[in-house]
């Protein structure tokens, strides 16, 4: 872990209620998401990320155009996408539409680059589940290849070969920063490291603890790829409110009716109030006040031995109002008091 650890956000874009719990058009939620945006680099957070969905809960099918919107009106926050599902997109138009956003913002993007844990894009871009191993490997190593900025000679089974070819524009300085988004698999924190890109843990549930050993997984097999260190995150959902109380009440009704309809489809159980209270408590939930969420990210920085942490604070329909407050909070307290804590 770095001596001064990073602290970002990011979301999937929800679709959030309006104060009387209506549901907002996704097009106000993408310009309330450009506000949040600009509101996380005044209060001095380090990085935004909006994920890839092709769903209706979800605003954000194109993070680049958002992400670039933010990047209009702010002058120092990093952007990024929280994941780009390369396996149903084209690595080479991932590089392009990255590295315009870099060239545009001055140098500020990033990339995170995963298979997603949903799966709406693989039919509507006309590929197929059973090649969901295949395409992210293949299209991994084409774009690592491509990220090279030389003349690329690629051939695979999932798209038509390539005989040094160059991909504009070249990012201006240096490569693009690439993350490698891991849910949980040796294999994919293997991977990751095989290509030498910084790792992105995404831990939404249980104890932070059990991913340690994907850390030390991680840098060990850099050392035996003789790679140099590179850096890790944890992405985890939370939600900051003045009090505890505060900050349980405005987000559970919400997060029980995200993650009850998200289980529903994947034949999971329904998700009662001890569930949340025991994630909130001891799990993957960095919910509370300034203090209790600075206590509680400052403990897995120092378990699972990291170099960012990302909060995901767009939880389920929780209204504008909230997500601005919770964010003003996280930059102004929590982020002052984590470096405090680990100082």
């Amino acid at each position: 872990m770095t001596q001064q650890l990073e602290l970002g956000l990011d979301t999937f874009g929800d679709v959030t209620a309006d104060e009387a719990g209506q549901p907002l058009p996704a097009a106000q939620v993408l310009r309330n998401l450009v506000d949040q945006g600009v509101l996380a680099d005044e209060v001095g957070i380090d990085f935004i990320g909006f994920g890839e969905h092709h769903r209706d809960d979800f605003a954000v099918s194109a993070p680049e155009v958002a992400l670039a919107a933010v990047a209009a009106r702010t002058s120092r926050i990093r952007l990024g996408s929280a994941v780009t599902v390369l396996s149903s997109d084209d690595p080479i138009r991932v590089f392009q539409r990255f590295s315009t956003l870099d060239a545009v913002s001055n140098g500020r993007a990033e990339v995170i680059l995963g298979r997603g844990s949903f799966t709406e894009s693989f039919p509507l871009f006309g590929f197929e589940l059973s090649d969901y191993e295949r395409l992210f490997e293949e299209k991994l190593e084409l774009f690592a290849a491509v990220r090279s900025q030389e003349p690329v000679s690629w051939e695979g089974t999932t798209r038509a070969p390539l005989v040094q070819q160059s991909v504009y524009p070249p990012v201006e300085n240096g490569l693009l920063k690439t993350w490698v988004g891991v849910g949980g698999s040796p294999e994919s924190v293997v991977r990751a490291a095989r290509y030498g890109f910084p790792l992105m843990l995404a831990i939404i549930g249980g104890e932070p603890s059990r991913f340690a050993p994907f850390s030390d997984l991680y840098r060990r097999a850099l050392a035996q790829f003789e790679l140099p260190l590179q850096p890790i995150g944890v992405h985890s959902p939370g939600h900051v409110a003045d009090t505890d109380e505060e900050a349980r009440e405005q987000l559970w009704p919400h997060y029980q009716l995200q993650m009850n309809r998200i289980g529903r489809e994947r034949g999971w159980s329904p998700m009662g109030r001890a569930h949340f209270e025991q994630e909130v408590a001891h799990g993957s939930l960095y919910v509370g006040s300034p203090e209790t969420v600075a206590q509680k990210i400052a403990a897995t920085a120092r378990t699972v031995g990291i170099d960012r942490f990302d909060l995901k604070y767009g939880n389920g329909q929780l209204p504008h109002s909230a997500l601005m407050r919770s964010i003003e909070l996280y930059g102004t307290q929590v982020i002052p008091r984590v470096r405090e804590l680990l100082g």
